[in-house]
């Protein structure tokens, strides 16, 4: 995969399918459920606590942030800033830690070995996978595994194994959130960012758990559209749009009322 790259080429391999509700404070809760700490790096409507302000240099909009929600946006972003790294100690228990909420009970070979095909990375070493989403996507990965693991722990039935690489997916959608929620930018220029800092405001693990409901949309979205591995970069697009499109929405007051919630109970 590309360098921080969107979703698309890349030996994709079918391997064998693996795979609640969270807390919700004010002014940034520094719990952060299941998540392991430290990480790294992949765009809203009108709203009562941000100003739209737009700049004569830039045709889009800049909106103002609260100090709740400038706080809030500086540690996601020193989360997405962080690369990983996998001589740290950290950044090695986490990928253990993912192993065995993918295969729990099977024999752990290493941090570089073949075993990691069966996750859906594309070689025998995940660290190069990481590239381009950072230590975050596999924070992400790991508090997907952790919470929701019918989609990794699934090994019977018509969906046993994935027509996709489950790992490689995982950072991709990591990198595609980073990148439509404008979350490297000082203040969000668009609608759907400005919507989703709100959200990040009163629960700090807003981003975890968008992840969740995002990666449960690319799998239903998958399944609706009947897509093989070559379709990879399609789907993650009708992701993106339907994701798009429900943030946007008028009602939407919080993520649990985005309609693809529902897939988390699945």
């Amino acid at each position: 995969m590309d360098d921080r790259g969107g979703g698309g080429g890349g030996s994709f391999v079918a391997v064998r399918r693996i795979s609640q509700g969270l807390d919700r404070g004010s002014a940034c809760n520094s719990t952060s459920v299941e998540v392991v700490a430290g990480s790294a790096a992949w765009l809203g409507r009108g709203l009562s606590c941000v100003c739209v302000q737009r700049r004569d240099s830039d045709d889009r909009p800049s909106f103002d942030l609260t100090s709740a929600q400038e706080e809030c946006l500086q540690k996601l972003q020193n989360r997405i800033d962080i690369t990983y790294d996998s001589s740290v100690p950290e950044h090695q228990e986490a990928l253990r830690a993912l192993w065995d909420s993918a295969f729990p009970g099977e024999e752990f070979l290493g941090l570089i070995s073949e075993q990691w095909k069966e996750m859906g990375w594309q070689g025998k070493d995940p660290s190069t996978d990481f590239r381009g989403g950072g230590f975050i996507s596999l924070e992400n990965l790991l508090y997907f595994a952790r919470n929701f693991p019918d989609l990794l722990q699934k090994k019977e039935g018509d969906r046993a194994l994935w027509e996709y690489p489950f790992a490689v997916a995982g950072v991709n959608i990591t990198f595609m959130l980073i990148q439509m929620l404008d979350l490297e930018a000082v203040k969000p220029r668009t609608f759907v960012g400005a919507t989703f800092l709100k959200f990040l405001a009163e629960n700090e693990s807003a981003f975890d758990l968008l992840y969740c409901i995002t990666f449960k949309l690319m799998d239903n979205q998958w399944l609706a559209m009947h897509a093989s591995y070559m379709d990879f970069n399609m789907v993650m697009k009708a992701t993106r749009r339907q994701l798009e499109r429900e943030l946007l929405q008028e009602d939407i007051e919080r993520l649990e009322d985005l309609p693809s919630y529902s897939l988390l109970s699945r």
